[in-house]
């Protein structure tokens, strides 16, 4: 059936970006009539979400605090040479409860949900079987463009919700465990302890492939968990990703590729940690900076994506750097090497990095002393060479 639909900011996906770009502008401009489209049945997908509260500009707490479901004082990393606890508030955001608070906040007809996108232009949004949404301004967040003009290595995971039979002894997030065997490159498992039996579990890799093989990271996350000492009662959920590493490529050819004179957001404006593949605390900046923003006209929102996207691209090069050096220098099975070096640095260091905010001071000493993988090797991946 063929409808019309007229609204003042058309947000086409319902992920992590364009759920908070809808929560910002219904709290900060209520009179803004949104619409979400999103091809799902629900919002979010199925998803889990974690940050440090140094992530976070303190400003933007609102957005955020209303969606965190679990949050910890610290963390733990551990690796065959080195083993650290350090303190920072550390918070998840389960897909499950990102969708009942945006039912909760939104209005209704606000959410256009299983509905497919066939065209997307700076006004309007096509709908399959002939539907139309116009709006003064769109903004796409469906998620990865064409990730071919990016020079690219990969994060890929399995992570299973585990409830067991008695209760665990974890206290805190492991959120580096690479004591487990070196496998298919950099290889961690990461633990969440959500209640005193029930565990967030994911077998995780820094691979030079996108390609995930699930029945064998179920088999590794349950040997995991029998060498623990838990006894699996039943798996909750199940999720898999693989998520992009940057080491380099044309940002121009990116943007272009999502759509031209198109807003963007979140990982379709290319805004993530080249290193760590996080999105969450672009996505709160993005949606804080859409918030406030003074036009939500479509080329307006493009300008001001693009620039924000842009600069933002330009700013990181350090950590793309670092990306080429963790894939381009170091043997697979040794790249942990890397990651147990960086976290014998200074808490405060290490802070900064994750938020995307390191300081010249932090990367020089990031960059100081012996490299742990050969030098010469070193030197041409910080020269970009590959």
């Amino acid at each position: 059936m063929s409808a019309r639909i007229s609204c003042d900011v058309a947000v086409v996906g319902g992920g992590l970006a364009g759920g908070l770009i809808a929560l910002a502008l219904r709290r900060r401009r209520p009179d803004c009539d949104v619409r979400v489209i999103e091809s799902s049945a629900r919002l979010g997908g199925n998803h889990l979400w974690s940050f440090f509260a140094s992530d976070i500009d303190p400003a933007h707490s609102w957005l955020v605090a209303p969606l965190i479901g679990h949050g910890w004082a610290g963390y733990d990393v551990a690796f065959p040479g080195h083993s650290r606890s350090l303190r920072a508030r550390y918070y998840s955001i389960e897909s499950r409860h990102f969708d009942r608070v945006l039912r909760r906040t939104l209005p209704r007809e606000a959410l256009l949900l299983g509905r497919e996108v066939t065209t997307v232009t700076p006004t309007s949004v096509q709908l399959a079987g002939g539907g139309l949404v116009e709006a003064r301004g769109v903004i796409d967040c469906r998620g990865a463009a064409d990730l071919s003009t990016l020079e690219l290595g990969w994060q890929k995971f399995l992570g299973c919700e585990l409830e067991l039979t008695e209760p665990h002894a974890v206290a805190h997030p492991v959120v580096m465990d690479a004591t487990v065997p070196q496998l298919d490159g950099y290889r961690f498992v990461y633990t969440l302890p959500f209640t005193p039996t029930r565990l967030f579990v994911e077998d995780t890799y820094y691979s030079d492939t996108a390609d995930i093989d699930t029945p064998a990271l179920r088999e590794r996350i349950a040997l995991h968990a029998a060498r623990q000492g838990w006894q699996v009662e039943r798996v909750v959920r199940e999720e898999a990703g693989a998520l992009p590493v940057v080491m380099g490529g044309d940002f121009d050819a990116y943007w272009r590729s999502g759509g031209e004179g198109v807003a963007k957001a979140g990982v379709r404006a290319g805004l993530f940690h080249p290193l760590t593949s996080y999105s969450l605390p672009d996505a709160v900046r993005t949606a804080a900076l859409i918030a406030d923003t003074a036009s939500l006209e479509g080329a307006a929102l493009h300008e001001l994506l693009h620039g924000y996207a842009r600069r933002t691209w330009r700013a990181r090069g350090f950590y793309r750097m670092l990306s080429r050096m963790l894939f381009k220098a170091a043997d697979p099975e040794a790249r942990y090497k890397v990651l147990e070096r960086f976290y014998r640095l200074d808490a405060g260091l290490i802070a900064r990095f994750y938020a995307g905010q390191s300081t010249v001071w932090d990367r020089v000493r990031v960059l100081s002393g012996k490299p742990p993988v050969p030098i010469g090797r070193a030197v041409q991946a910080l020269r970009g060479r590959t």
